[in-house]
């Protein structure tokens, strides 16, 4: 008696192909006959085809192989196949387990300003029905197909939604905006996804502005800062980094003057001493031009 193959996701170590970020895998292999036995993992579904025709859809267990022999190929298949020639079944395997694709891209706020979105949306196929819709429906390359894949489809479409709603808001009230961006992603990709029978369970949407700059200045306009403020403390911010000793007098929008202090100011208003100039040290070692100091004229005797 003949030993009948196994038809499965597993590798000869055990080990499973469809792990995550797999959505379709075509067993590679032609030696799907009759009576061979096609395993269904229980997050799988199982397409089985002749000749490019879907013949049935198996859900979890283990099922044999048994469909009419159509005698096409007469003796000559008998000759050269045994009876059965190759690549007459195909097994087509569903993941039934959500997965997640990412899609990422750049938007154009009203002022033209750019902005970088990051899209996670979640995927699954929950019905036999939907998994001929995608057996049927999405073309794939190779053995598999990968969310990453998927996203080549889908990517543009959350592009064209994103942008719908990003190019009238102005660059400050996008984020104020993001359940709405949200809702209209989540509207437009299902949409698309229903014609290959993919079931989108949910969508998130992060949002920044693509330069870094802008992105700083908006965070310090978010504390009720002035535009002029929030590019003077952004400048200050910079210049602490670089350990300037000005960067407290940017802050507040003072100026800096080096080498002066409160004494020497007073010191300037007092009239200098003959030889010396106004608040300069002189000879002896005092301050000219301040009472009492070293570099102070005597006075008269009278």
């Amino acid at each position: 008696m003949a030993v009948r193959s196994v038809i499965s996701t597993l590798n000869h170590d055990g080990t499973e192909v469809m792990g995550p970020g797999i959505l379709m895998y075509h067993y590679p292999n032609n030696d799907i006959v009759n009576g061979s036995l096609l395993t269904v993992e229980s997050n799988h579904f199982c397409v089985l085809k002749s000749r490019g025709a879907v013949l049935n859809v198996y859900e979890t267990g283990q099922y044999p192989v048994e469909t009419p022999q159509r005698a096409l190929l007469g003796n000559f298949q008998q000759a050269f196949y045994g009876g059965q020639s190759p690549w007459q079944y195909e097994a087509l395997f569903v993941s039934r387990a959500k997965s997640v694709a990412k899609a990422k891209g750049v938007a154009l706020s009203r002022e033209l300003a750019e902005l970088v979105y990051d899209v996670d949306y979640y995927v699954h196929i929950d019905t036999p029905q939907d998994a001929v819709k995608l057996v049927t429906h999405m073309p794939y390359s190779g053995h598999v197909l990968t969310t990453e894949a998927l996203n080549n489809y889908v990517g543009p479409v959350i592009e064209q939604a994103v942008n719908q709603l990003v190019q009238i808001t102005p660059l400050e009230q996008v984020n104020e905006k993001i359940h709405e961006i949200t809702e209209l992603v989540r509207g437009h990709v299902q949409d698309f996804l229903s014609v290959y029978g993919i079931m989108l369970n949910d969508v998130k949407v992060l949002m920044r502005p693509r330069d870094e700059r802008m992105r700083e200045l908006i965070s310090l306009r978010a504390f009720g800062l002035s535009e002029l403020d929030a590019v003077r403390y952004y400048v200050a911010l910079k210049m602490a980094e670089h350990g300037l000793l000005t960067a407290p007098n940017m802050a507040v929008g003072e100026p800096f003057n080096v080498g002066i202090t409160a004494a020497t100011l007073t010191a300037a208003a007092a009239p200098a001493g003959p030889g010396s100039l106004p608040g300069m040290p002189s000879a002896d070692g005092g301050i000219a031009g301040v009472p009492g100091g070293h570099g102070h004229p005597p006075a008269a005797s009278p």
